[in-house]
């Protein structure tokens, strides 16, 4: 696959990711008036799912049997989680940013950091 139809692949899974994300975000502070970052990673959990079972078969046509392909997801991921979790209590803690802008700037700083994270490993 070109570098270019990966990248719009990346993203096209990276938006229904983020849709499952941003949802669970929105809903569970808004109804269920959790924190912002306890509901982001529950978020950043549920989207993770989207985002491997997609990836893993359109982005990244990995051959690797799933025992082989999850460890190496999991690893980026907690990468990513970690720095989801740091970004969001910096931002919407210190910087007093809310919570949804706070999760864009998050959001874009993972996505660049998983992508070169998969496609690298």
């Amino acid at each position: 696959m070109q570098i270019s139809q990966q990248i719009r692949a990346f993203v096209a899974v990276g938006l229904g990711a983020a849709v499952v994300h941003y949802g669970c975000l929105i809903a569970l502070v808004e109804a269920a008036h959790w924190q912002a970052v306890p509901a982001t990673l529950v978020g950043y959990v549920a989207g993770g799912v989207v985002s491997y079972l997609l990836n893993k078969r359109l982005t990244f046509a990995s051959k690797r049997a799933h025992r082989q392909a999850v460890w190496r997801f999991i690893v980026v991921a907690s990468v990513g989680f970690c720095l989801t979790w740091l970004a969001m209590r910096v931002l919407t803690g210190q910087f007093n940013i809310p919570y949804l802008p706070a999760q864009i700037l998050t959001t874009g700083m993972v996505l660049v950091w998983s992508f070169v994270a998969n496609k690298l490993w």
